[in-house]
């Protein structure tokens, strides 16, 4: 069973990966990036602050538990646990798939960049999707930084896939932890001014 999927996952990525044009290729490279993230870095760091104030620590405390969980999760954890080679590293490719550039480090399962972008959209849409509508264009984001990795032959699709749960279910989890722990501390808070 576990062959047949790894054998869907490379046919796939294949497909996918020989569905390039030389326009679209520093596009891509640079989605793939940081430095053309900041502005949007920038704006949602604006709009946390704009709309809720001093609450505002909060919200940048559970972002950034949620990428550092999901970051150690992917990179710390299953990476060196599963060593699978990324495609730009495996031999068998050589000569059928493209990549763009650079190709990162020897292994790629889970991806990081998919983790990092699905648990940030995940974060945010838990915490604004009552005070802010919209945030759920995030999560097309996240999906397109992701696709960019496949795009450029340094992951997999299934690399994508479970790194974008992984992100989701952190998100979550560093949601739950803030919230608890606001909660214990707006009650010690209370207790003390009693």
């Amino acid at each position: 069973m576990i062959e047949t999927i790894k054998y869907w996952d490379e046919e796939l990525f294949l497909f996918l990966n020989s569905q390039h044009f030389d326009w679209l290729n520093p596009i891509m490279y640079g989605i793939s990036g940081t430095a053309i993230w900041l502005p949007l870095y920038a704006f949602l760091a604006y709009l946390i602050i704009k709309n809720l104030g001093k609450g505002s620590i909060w919200v940048f405390i559970g972002i950034a538990l949620a990428i550092l969980f999901s970051d150690q999760l992917t990179s710390g954890l299953m990476k060196p646990f599963f060593e699978r080679p990324r495609p730009c590293h495996d031999t068998r490719w050589e000569g059928i798939m493209f990549n763009y550039k650079h190709c990162g480090g020897m292994y790629g399962f889970a991806s990081s960049h998919a983790s990092n972008t699905f648990a940030l959209a995940t974060y945010m849409l838990i915490t604004f999707h009552r005070k802010v509508k919209g945030f759920g264009w995030l999560f097309l984001w996240a999906a397109i930084v992701s696709y960019s990795r496949v795009y450029l032959g340094v992951h997999y699709p299934a690399d994508i896939l479970v790194g974008a749960f992984i992100g989701i279910l952190m998100g979550l989890i560093a949601w739950w932890i803030v919230v608890k722990i606001k909660m214990t501390t707006i009650r010690k808070v209370e207790e003390m001014d009693e």
